[in-house]
């Protein structure tokens, strides 16, 4: 529930703050006073449209805040949106506010945290409806008439189900398209991998095979020079290869001759003599290993096999840089085709899966299709003994037809109004005053609990008796709901439990205006205005007289 509305700088209000009680509270005042401005505050906290040109002239900014007693068993939605902004609720009440600069741009706060405005569009969703003279448009299209139908039947639940099983059809019959589509596409992808895949697998190649038979034949190329530079180093070592001169001593030899020299009693020359030993051993070994790596050299006539093996490993540079990459492209490849199946088994059984999806849908949408035409019926009605009591002669019939499957279900709404026995649709051929008459119908049948219900001149073109009908159903509309009602009819606000009054004051230089909430005797001063236009006898007895019959119906509520 609304408690508060503070105002600063919107329109031609300089500043001022409204409070709220339950029940049905009606704002009244003289023309560009800024009645207007109270709906436009509500319209700012529900997060619509940021308008620079509402913000009074000479001000930066205009804001607005409002203050809800907030419910979280009620509201269990809100409460979720509360928390994941991380806001907070301080004695069960919850802060909006809205700034708009006069430059257009726009900051809104919920629960003590920045947020986007969307944001507070959502919060205003779970606690405040807004009905102004341009939201009747709303009631001529065509999804919102079902809408309300459905909410009337209690079909909601019914409605989820069917969309439900449209998705998972919709889901199906996408992949049974795409499947169809590109069966021969995947079918074409099919050969080229299995093409591949024989490629590579007559090549076999094995891990780093490539790099292993580069340093091969590396090695081979230069085999000649490998085994002269071994040779050569064999003949100076120990002379065990190549052609050796007599005359030339071997490093074995020069390190034995200078061992055997050091041979003696003498203690240091025996640890030199025994360092040589060790040396000589050495040279051995590594005589040993060149004598291995001599022979190990690989013969040259491999090398043109080494060749041709190169040149096949360079066939997989098509699918990758080196073998390895090839072994993984092959590895990826192989399990791509694994998960590919074109054959006709697979589409016939996701076409039967499709073809049970959509009879699944139709199943409920034909369920869904035969209750919208009861509930309609008795929605009609119900609108139609509304209307009539709003001093309306003409009947509201719904006229549902069936389509194809759509988002809704196979059904079309339409309201049509019945007049002299013509059904026109209501959009068509209804007044304004009119649509303000059944908009109220719908809100009076449809009415929930616990929600703040705001109405912006509904009773606009209505007068008479049809105004008094118009304040006993709003009325009857705040025993359980929150209703505020801007209105110029002193028949609707005589119903009020509480009358807020927007006073202009004008001056030379500015006008400003202020809320103020009326006492029990400038009620009477106030109706009386508004029956006479000015304040008489005449006037205030009837202003009474009026207040009277209202106070006497919300009393046998």
């Amino acid at each position: 529930m609304l408690q508060e509305l503070h105002i600063r700088n919107l329109g031609v209000i300089e500043e001022s703050t409204a409070e709220f009680d339950s029940g049905l509270t009606v704002v009244t005042g003289e023309t560009g006073a800024g009645k207007t401005m109270v709906v436009s505050s509500l319209r700012l906290l529900s997060g619509h449209r940021a308008d620079a040109s509402r913000v009074r002239a000479g001000a930066d900014r205009a804001v607005v805040d409002g203050i809800f007693s907030f419910d979280a068993t009620s509201h269990p939605k809100v409460s979720d949106l509360i928390e994941e902004v991380g806001g907070f609720v301080e004695d069960g009440e919850v802060i909006a506010s809205r700034t708009v600069t006069a430059a257009g741009r726009s900051r809104a706060h919920l629960a003590g945290k920045t947020v986007a405005a969307a944001v507070l569009g959502e919060f205003a969703a779970g606690m405040i409806t807004i009905h102004g003279q341009n939201d009747q448009l709303r009631l001529i299209d065509p999804v919102r008439q079902l809408a309300a139908v459905d909410e009337y039947g209690n079909l909601g639940e019914l409605v989820a189900v069917y969309r439900e099983k449209r998705a998972a059809f919709k889901q199906l019959a996408k992949d049974l398209k795409r499947r169809v589509e590109e069966r021969r596409e995947l079918a074409l992808e099919t050969e080229t991998l299995q093409r591949a895949l024989e490629t590579i697998d007559a090549i076999d190649p094995q891990p780093g095979e490539d790099e292993d038979l580069k340093i091969q034949i590396q090695r081979l190329q230069a085999a000649d020079e490998l085994r002269a530079q071994m040779g050569e180093a064999l003949a100076a070592i120990d002379g065990s290869a190549g052609e050796v001169d007599p005359d030339v001593l071997t490093a074995v030899d020069v390190v034995a001759r200078a061992e055997s020299a050091l041979r003696s009693d003498d203690e240091q020359l025996e640890k030199l003599a025994n360092r040589l030993g060790e040396i000589s051993t050495l040279l051995s070994d590594v005589a040993m290993e060149v004598g291995q790596a001599l022979a190990d050299v690989p013969d040259p006539d491999e090398l043109e096999g080494m060749l041709e093996r190169q040149q096949q490993l360079r066939e997989l540079r098509k699918f990758a840089v080196d073998v390895d990459g090839a072994i993984a492209w092959r590895d990826e490849a192989r399990e791509r085709l694994s998960k590919i199946d074109v054959s006709g088994e697979a589409i016939e059984e996701l076409k039967a899966k499709t073809e049970a999806a959509q009879s699944a849908m139709l199943d409920v949408a034909k369920k869904l299709s035969a209750k919208r035409v009861k509930v309609a019926e008795a929605f009609g009605k119900a609108v139609t003994k509304e209307i009539k009591g709003l001093h309306m002669s003409a009947e509201i019939r719904v006229d549902i037809t069936h389509g194809e499957p759509g988002s809704h279900g196979l059904d079309e709404v339409e309201f049509q109004l019945v007049q002299g026995g013509h059904a026109n649709a209501l959009g068509s051929s209804a007044s304004g005053g009119e649509l303000s008459r059944v908009m109220l119908a719908l809100e009076v049948i449809l009415a929930g609990k616990g929600r703040t219900m705001v109405f912006d001149e509904v009773d606009a073109g209505v007068g008479g008796k049809a105004a008094v009908e118009i304040g006993r159903r709003l009325a009857q509309l705040a025993v359980e709901n929150q209703v505020i009602v801007v209105t110029h009819l002193p028949q609707v606000a005589a119903f009020a439990d509480a009358h807020a009054y927007v006073a202009k004051n004008a001056t030379d230089s500015s006008v400003t205006s202020e809320v103020k909430r009326l006492s029990d005797e400038e009620r009477v001063e106030e109706l009386s205005r508004m029956l006479a236009g000015l304040e008489s006898e005449t006037g205030r007895a009837h202003a009474e007289e009026l207040l009277e019959m209202a106070q006497g119906f919300r009393a046998g509520m």
